[in-house]
């Protein structure tokens, strides 16, 4: 069984909401989007990635005789496959709507995308949008950042995070829907045993909330639209200025 809910709010200091998200137990969809450009072009450009992974994974539901425009791949479920090209195809059609409207030339968005089936989740992301999962008590950030900190992480491993806390790049982003063609999108799969809890976020919330405050959120109740409202509020209690999402969704093995 899964349940889920999510949330979203400006924040309190942006005067609008850039980023999006799906909620759907249904087709077993889970998704997060920040978007980013000038005007509302951030807002536009979360929602054409959320509408446009929505609908493609809506469509490969329903059509056996599906095609796959960007290939299969075989390391992947059906699921990983269908989360991947969805991905992809948000993607495109953000770099379509940006060349649609001059107002609109540069926008881009994070994503973080989850399908969750019986005992496996695969998750799909492209940018700094996170997904974390709770289990027996532990929280595990399930999706690294596409960012200039981290890849410098990476580069000098005897830096230290704080050591780049307010470095004038720490936020630049080194991959993002949009801006090329081909988007590097990270994919994972694992299995779950029952009794899981996952959260998907934007960094306006795991930007001021530690893995260990999350994890103590996640736990305290087990209705998740209480949960999903809690790390909002904390997120702005701990003086968020971006826009703040969550989607919080549980899973209980059948």
């Amino acid at each position: 069984m899964i349940r889920a809910s999510g949330v979203t709010e400006a924040g309190t200091v942006r005067d609008h909401n850039e980023d999006a998200f799906v909620n759907d137990v249904a087709a077993r969809l889970f998704a997060v989007s920040d978007g980013m450009g000038g005007q509302n072009a951030g807002e536009v450009a979360s929602r054409v990635a959320i509408d446009a992974m929505t609908e493609f994974i809506n469509r490969s539901a329903a059509d056996p005789d599906l095609t796959w425009p960007h290939g299969l791949d075989a390391g992947l479920s059906l699921d990983g496959n269908r989360l991947r090209t969805a991905v992809m195809l948000a993607n495109r059609s953000v770099r379509r709507a940006a060349a649609a409207e001059p107002e609109y030339e540069g926008m881009g968005a994070t994503v973080v995308g989850l399908m969750v089936d019986d005992r496996r989740l695969t998750v799909a992301h492209v940018g700094d949008s996170r997904l974390y999962l709770v289990s027996d008590g532990t929280i595990e950030q399930l999706t690294r950042d596409d960012s200039w900190v981290e890849t410098l992480l990476d580069q000098n491993p005897a830096l230290l995070p704080r050591d780049l806390a307010n470095h004038p790049m720490r936020n630049v982003l080194t991959n993002v829907l949009g801006a090329r063609e081909d988007v590097d999108v990270h994919m994972a799969e694992r299995a779950l045993r029952g009794g899981e809890i996952m959260l998907l976020c934007s960094d306006g919330v795991h930007g001021v909330l530690t893995p260990e405050t999350l994890r103590d959120l996640l736990t305290r109740s087990a209705d998740v639209e209480l949960t999903a409202r809690a790390v909002i509020a904390m997120a702005m209690e701990r003086g968020s200025r971006d826009n703040v999402t969550a989607v919080v969704v549980r899973y209980e093995a059948a």
